[in-house]
């Protein structure tokens, strides 16, 4: 069995009515990405109290399944007619019946981030037993520490978590980083992220890992002050967050960010000067961890 995908890219005033009209005129399934995902233009969808989040990407890219037989691209014409918008070039292709569950756990191999710290995937058997493995599958909430984001801030971690220090984790998506503190002795954790599917996702492997941890929607307010912030989201939300990220980091605290690409590090340590001693923590593919230390 085969179905028929179909891709095209529109604005973020379009996109949600665009989604909606080609579920009615029977796609099986619609959803709206990032056109710009995995580039330096890309915009994640990021939170603080009182903010008004975007519901669509202004560059967004819609991908909607359909029957192989249907003629998708007529359907979208009609749509885009329905509601008064040219017809945006578009992209079809045929995805074939597989075993997804067995493709995607081909995938995902244990990953070693050093001796102490390895990532597990719970179909895997545990290869370094003396390790602190997490266990840890890969799913909708981003972090399965493959990307050298996710490597850098882990070993990060490793250099900087000391027995009962406090530690936020914003913008936790799997909470990867959070148990992995956990793990590493850090109490209390806490773990906030604007997706609540990544809200469920940090607190299901917090779990399957028998760490105690704390996860919320980051737009409800963060109490208090943090021996360590880490943050692992991308150069503009940094950017935004900083005064807020700042707050929440006492005196003599820690502060590392990642997602940020080597040529954006000068403007983040600017950014962030007025409230932390500034230093490039390690670099890897293009990517760049920063740390600081509250002033």
């Amino acid at each position: 069995m085969a179905w028929l995908q179909l891709r095209c890219d529109t604005d973020a005033a379009s996109a949600e009515a665009l989604t909606d009209a080609l579920m009615e005129a029977g796609a099986l399934s619609a959803g709206i990405e990032d056109a710009d995902a995995g580039t330096p233009e890309e915009t994640p969808q990021f939170g603080e109290p009182g903010m008004d989040i975007a519901a669509a990407w202004d560059h967004s890219r819609i991908a909607a399944l359909f029957e192989a037989d249907a003629d998708a691209g007529a359907v979208l014409t009609a749509c885009c007619a329905g509601l008064g918008l040219p017809t945006p070039p578009f992209t079809l292709e045929t995805v074939e019946e597989q075993n997804w569950v067995q493709l995607t756990q081909s995938q995902f191999d244990p990953i070693r981030v050093s001796d102490k710290l390895w990532i597990v995937p719970s179909w895997h058997e545990t290869p370094a037993p003396d390790a602190i493995n997490l266990i840890l599958d890969p799913g909708m909430a981003f972090g399965t520490g493959s990307h050298p984001t996710t490597r850098l801030c882990l070993e990060w971690l490793e250099r900087y978590v000391t027995a009962d220090c406090s530690l936020l984790d914003y913008g936790c998506g799997s909470g990867i980083l959070a148990i992995a503190a956990a793990r590493l002795g850090a109490n209390p954790v806490t773990g906030v992220d604007i997706d609540p599917q990544a809200v469920d996702a940090a607190k299901a492997n917090a779990e399957r890992n028998g760490v105690s941890a704390h996860f919320a929607d980051s737009r409800e307010p963060i109490d208090g002050q943090f021996d360590i912030l880490i943050a692992n989201i991308l150069a503009n939300p940094l950017k935004a967050l900083a005064p807020a990220l700042a707050a929440h980091v006492r005196p003599g605290g820690w502060l590392a960010l990642s997602g940020i690409l080597v040529e954006q590090e000068e403007e983040l340590m600017a950014i962030y000067s007025p409230w932390f001693a500034m230093a490039v923590a390690d670099r890897r593919e293009g990517w760049v961890c920063l740390e600081g230390r509250r002033i």
